[in-house]
């Protein structure tokens, strides 16, 4: 067998992933006695690293007499391939010290990718500033890589400038400083480098529509997203269509997440993973978890993905319990959890009061599974001590925990403190808080009324002095409801709505109905000072009660009313919606800032828990 036809067999078994193949022709070798050339042994190094055997290259690598810069960038490009960029930096100084080489434009493509993995900003820089005295450092290759890189760092604009540098730009350094500036939340930027792209295509229209997705600019991904279907352009891969659904299941908008799926089956994408990932995301963000947990169940395929999505979906709609069979089935198939699967159950505990539980996943992805909680496992179970009472626990956590607690943390403790009425703990934590200067302009209402409580009236004559020094202002409750293709928004307090005498006419009624039945006015979340009557009052024309009432109004008899507020639900209002729902029999469907609220026949799927 020829050394020409010995490559070309060896290329194959790379590109196709063989290794079998690729063994077989490795021990002909050494058994017929052919003198193994550089190029044959690059090639094995090639081979090995792209069928996933990282080993047996690093053993051949470190076998050769000699080593060229086409050895350097196989051996690089398979660390990169096997996950290990951090293997490929460690590497690289070897190239000088050992064998006096210099790299070629292929290894500093590698030396770029493995920062770029890494999101290693200070190496990057210092690859490019090699790069760039260099003798190749005219490449375009490289020089669309480090765009790529410095749009993955989140520094779009000195990508710019390389851009600018290249002499024959084409679609993927085109794309890659797209991406860059749509992920960094510069929609213009994007858009503006889109328009001036001379040829596009569905890789461009994706990078601009997921990185707007990315940056939250939902609405206008969707435009973008309907213009390029306008434009004929055929969706031959499926992941924009994640992209999109994502962006339906941000905006909580069901009725655009359905048309949506409606194209993946015309298009014959429901076996898709990632799509089937973002449609079970998507029906649970749109609080229908029913129709989450059919497309789970009707997946062929599933990964940790699938599952955590699923796990979080229904612990967020109060369904504890099923959240945490979930995970007992996902570790029955071989899966091993990560980091997001964690908070999910962590979460789901939370809601429903599962101390001990929480306490061992918490303690379980330390030692089990080697992982370093994040600030968002620390503030899940703080959540979880702190709704169920466990004050002083959730104080020392706050204390010791390796991150520094922000002012939403201290507040959350505050609030709970102020919902168990422990007052020793709730002006500990009030007097550190006002202390921090909160910008939040809730956090100085939540204050003034935790030391009215206390009956500390020259503190809340400070925090009132701060509120109107600052000018503070509350951020103002809102809640949208979707009838059919119709969609409303009303803001608490609103009067201005044309239909405000039927809405107000019937959430009269309401009132009078609930008062009969028992209903007393929650009014601890309004601020002390105010008269009973005006606390009430104030209460009336929270925006989720004007939501539901015109969806009463105006939604077809029968049908479940689903509502999205910004804010979490106050107490009181959660028990209007309550009676609301058997007085009306109708199921309402809420979500708040925090979770889901299924109210239904007078109760609640949170179990009176959030």
């Amino acid at each position: 067998m020829c050394y020409t036809h010995l490559v070309y067999q060896l290329q194959a078994c790379a590109r196709h992933q063989t290794p079998h193949i690729g063994k077989k022709l490795h021990c002909h070798i050494i058994k017929t006695g052919i003198d193994i050339c550089r190029s044959i042994s690059n090639n094995l190094i090639n081979m090995y690293g792209k069928c996933g055997l990282i080993r047996d290259s690093l053993n051949l690598f470190n076998l050769l007499p000699h080593r060229d810069p086409v050895s350097w960038a196989s051996i690089l490009t398979a660390n990169n391939q096997a996950n290990l960029p951090h293997l490929t930096l460690s590497m690289f100084p070897a190239m000088f010290k050992e064998d006096s080489l210099q790299p070629d434009h292929y290894v500093f493509a590698c030396l770029v990718k493995a920062c770029s993995i890494l999101g290693a900003i200070k190496q990057g820089k210092q690859v490019h500033a090699s790069f760039i005295v260099s003798a190749v450092s005219d490449d375009d290759v490289v020089k669309s890589s480090l765009v790529d890189m410095y749009a993955k760092f989140g520094l779009p604009d000195i990508g710019h400038v390389v851009f600018d540098s290249i002499s024959s730009k084409n679609t993927i350094s085109w794309t890659a400083l797209i991406s860059g500036y749509a992920q960094s939340g510069r929609k213009l930027d994007a858009i503006q480098l889109f328009e001036k792209m001379p040829t596009k295509n569905l890789l461009s229209w994706t990078a601009l529509i997921s990185g707007l997705v990315q940056s939250g600019h939902w609405v206008d991904s969707f435009f973008l997203f309907m213009e390029m279907q306008s434009k004929g352009i055929d969706i031959v891969d499926p992941f924009i269509l994640s992209s999109i659904i994502g962006a339906s299941a941000n905006l909580a908008v069901q009725g655009l997440g359905k048309q949506i799926h409606c194209l993946v089956i015309l298009l014959g994408y429901e076996s898709s993973l990632f799509v089937s990932n973002a449609l079970v995301d998507m029906y649970a963000k749109c609080s229908d978890i029913f129709a989450a947990k059919k497309i789970f169940g009707e997946m062929f395929q599933r990964d940790i993905v699938s599952w955590t999505s699923i796990i979080v979906g229904t612990a967020q709609h109060g369904i504890a319990e099923e959240a945490l069979s979930l995970y007992d089935q996902m570790l029955s198939t071989g899966l091993k959890p990560n980091e997001v699967t964690f908070v999910g159950l962590i979460y789901a505990c939370s809601h429903v009061g599962l101390v001990s539980k929480g306490r061992y996943f918490f303690n379980s992805m330390i030692k089990d599974y080697g992982m370093s909680p994040s600030l968002q496992h620390y503030t899940c179970l703080l959540d979880l001590l702190s709704r169920s009472g466990h004050l002083e626990e959730a104080e020392n956590l706050i204390k010791t925990m390796p991150f520094k607690p922000d002012e939403a943390t201290w507040a959350a403790l505050l609030s709970a403190c102020n919902h168990h009425r422990n007052t020793n703990i709730g002006i500990r934590v009030a007097d550190h808080l006002l202390s921090l200067t909160p910008e939040d302009p809730s956090t100085y209402i939540l204050l003034s009324n935790t030391y009215a409580s206390a009956a500390m009236w020259e503190s809340v004559s400070k925090v009132r002095r701060l509120m109107a020094d600052m000018e503070v202002r509350r951020e103002p409750g809102y809640s949208c409801i979707v009838l059919g293709k119709e969609s409303q928004v009303f803001l608490a307090g609103e009067n201005s709505h044309p239909e405000k005498d039927e809405i107000f006419g019937l959430l009269k009624e309401l009132d009078a109905e609930m008062k009969r039945r028992g209903y007393i006015p929650d009014t601890s979340s309004v601020l002390h000072d105010l008269e009973q009557q005006e606390k009430e009052r104030h209460l009336f024309w929270h925006s989720e009660r004007l939501a539901v009432a015109y969806g009463l109004l105006k939604g077809i008899p029968g049908t479940v009313l689903h509502i999205v507020k910004n804010l979490r639900v106050c107490g009181d209002c959660h028990s209007v919606l309550k009676f609301i729902s058997m007085i009306v029999k109708r199921e309402i469907v809420v979500r708040d800032a925090n979770r889901y609220h299924h109210f239904k026949d007078g109760k609640c799927s949170c179990k009176n828990f959030w």
